[in-house]
């Protein structure tokens, strides 16, 4: 055998084999696929007997107040989605275009509210909104209303409150695309004569079309299975689907109905999901490329296409002149992106200030300022202990979905079987499916075999939460890898962990450890799986608020916001100096 036969040899046996994935795979199948199978099994099965039953699919079909829920469920996720693109599509255009260095500075305005808890948020909107909140108290203090808007409780605070929160997902899934855009084709366009608007809508928009889509996709499956920001800013009228879930599990305890209701949640994303591949390729969502020969691009779609984009065309031609170098519209084009960072980070800022104040309830401004509720916070046994277990867990999570979607990444970087495409899906799939199905599907799995209210119950289930995330970040690191720097130390008689600990690793150490990062984020502030596996005594630090704001708004609450966003800021620097 020659040297190059054997190199090529171990190099198989070293990453080629699908066996590196398969602890993702094994933990996928346990936890993720088997409970979502018998989930979608007692929706069709009669509790009493076992036997198969179409009944609770009657009920749903025959009560005209599920209709309405599954309505209201469509109609805010849809509208949240449009208005994540619409709004998040400028800001994305305007941070691509910067250089590098300045742009991953801005890209931590973005990356902030997208890792800041729902709760923090949601916390935050309402010390906005409220009816003695913060814009209704600048607006009377000014005279400018006498009496306070009513902006809480209804539906336009759950649109506001979760365009805030899905605005971030937009951002960050349509960047990677427009920083694929090679910037010269505009520019040969331009000396051929193409105005600004031919320009933008004939050659730079459909290029940054598949990006777009994949974010109204993500956004829409993702608003899908919200209850935080409708439990807290929304009414009986803005009640959506997972929080009819929540009520079937939690109060009523009819778990084949609350499957059959996680069963079209479900059914809704998958659907959404097939029309996108069909379109434009579900390879784009984890930064891969588009392909132009998808089977679902028929020429009438194409041609449709054209038409709407010359459309486009014509009626952006008066405003070629306002954007024009110099011209007096440049400055409203650029004002733009600094309003939607504020939108994005001013929220967030908001509970600093009550988190100090002296006051007893929560006042805008505050009337004095103190540390009494930090002191409440860092005194109170439940608190220290749901903060003590949010950082255990983490750590846990982060060290076993770094392991195990990072060997799931490097296998499919190296292999080249038809498994690939069904195991990419089944790596995606808890990224994909609303967190309210798979909280269900778990609880019902742990609690016969006594994992619930266990750390090792919510370290599973965070874990497989995370592993999507922890996936593609290695996974896109591992497309600029040059394995032949691993080809070359094998012929010079480097073994396999010699090769992986020399080479390898610190070759990617940056995308290791910002994955690594991210996990603890995604368990840190995840609140769905408490609510149904941590148990009542010992809970987490999510669950804990969550628990505090059904009862009272206090400034302690605040303070706690304060510190997790303290310390998600300091784990996204930390990711960004190790990314470099």
């Amino acid at each position: 055998m020659s040297v190059g036969e054997a190199v090529s040899a171990r190099r198989g046996f070293q990453f080629g084999p699908l066996w590196l994935v398969l602890p993702a795979v094994a933990l996928l199948a346990v936890f993720f696929v088997f409970p979502m199978g018998r989930l979608f099994l007692l929706g069709i099965q009669d509790p009493a007997t076992g036997s198969l039953t179409g009944e609770h699919y009657s009920r749903v079909i025959d009560t005209p107040v599920y209709w309405q829920i599954l309505a209201i469920t469509f109609r805010i996720a849809i509208v949240t989605a449009l208005f994540s693109v619409l709004l998040g599509y400028p800001l994305a255009l305007w941070l691509s275009r910067m250089q590098n260095r300045r742009q991953a500075m801005l890209v931590l305005l973005v990356l902030l509210p997208f890792w800041t808890s729902y709760l923090v948020k949601t916390f935050a909107w309402m010390i906005l909104l409220g009816h003695r909140g913060v814009i209704n108290s600048v607006l009377m203090n000014t005279g400018v209303i006498d009496q306070p808007f009513r902006l809480m409780y209804n539906e336009l605070g759950v649109i506001i409150g979760m365009v805030h929160a899905m605005m971030p997902l937009a951002v960050l899934t349509m960047l990677p695309v427009m920083n694929g855009i090679d910037q010269r084709l505009t520019l040969a366009a331009s000396t051929m004569g193409a105005s600004r608007s031919q320009n933008f809508w004939l050659i730079y928009f459909p290029l940054s079309v598949p990006g777009a889509a994949a974010a109204g996709l993500l956004t829409f499956i993702t608003s899908l299975g919200f209850f935080i920001v409708p439990a807290f800013l929304g009414g009986r009228g803005q009640t959506m689907l997972a929080q009819a879930i929540i009520t079937q599990v939690q109060e009523l305890v009819n778990w084949s109905f609350a499957a059959v209701l996680a069963s079209l949640l479900v059914v809704t994303a998958l659907i959404s999901i097939w029309i996108y591949n069909r379109l434009f390729g579900l390879s784009v969502i984890s930064g891969g490329d588009v392909s132009d020969d998808r089977p679902g691009r028929s020429g009438w779609l194409r041609a449709t296409g054209q038409r709407l984009l010359r459309a486009m065309v014509w009626i952006s031609r008066p405003f070629d002149r306002l954007r024009a170098p110099g011209g007096t519209g440049n400055r409203t084009f650029s004002l733009y992106p600094i309003l939607a960072l504020a939108f994005l980070v001013a929220p967030i800022f908001v509970v600093f200030p009550i988190a100090f104040t002296s006051a007893s309830s929560l006042q805008f401004p505050p009337p004095g300022y103190s540390l009494r509720w930090f002191e409440q916070y860092l005194s109170s046994p439940v608190w220290i202990s749901a903060t003590i277990r949010s950082f255990g867990v983490g750590f846990a999570t982060a060290f076993f979905a770094t392991v195990i979607g990072g060997l799931a990444a490097l296998a499919l970087a190296r292999s080249r079987s038809a498994w690939n495409g069904p195991i990419f899906a089944l790596m995606l799939a808890p990224m994909i499916v609303p967190r309210i199905v798979i909280a269900v599907g778990l609880f019902y799995l742990m609690a016969e075999i006594g994992l619930v209210a266990t750390d090792a119950g919510l370290v599973i289930g965070h874990t497989l939460l995370a592993i999507p995330y922890c996936f593609i970040t290695i996974g896109a690191v591992l497309k600029s890898y040059d394995w032949r720097l691993n080809e070359a130390a094998e012929t010079l008689g480097a073994g396999r962990l010699t090769v992986m600990r020399r080479i390898t690793l610190p070759l990617l150490r940056g995308g290791v450890i910002s994955a690594a990062l991210f996990a603890f984020v995604t368990s840190f502030d995840e609140l769905t799986l408490a609510i149904f596996i941590s148990g009542g005594l010992k809970t987490t630090l999510p669950k804990q608020m969550w628990d505090d704001m059904f009862l009272q708004l206090n400034p302690t609450l605040a303070a706690v916001s304060v510190v997790v966003l303290l310390v998600v800021t300091l784990i996204l620097l930390v990711a960004q100096k190790f990314q470099k």
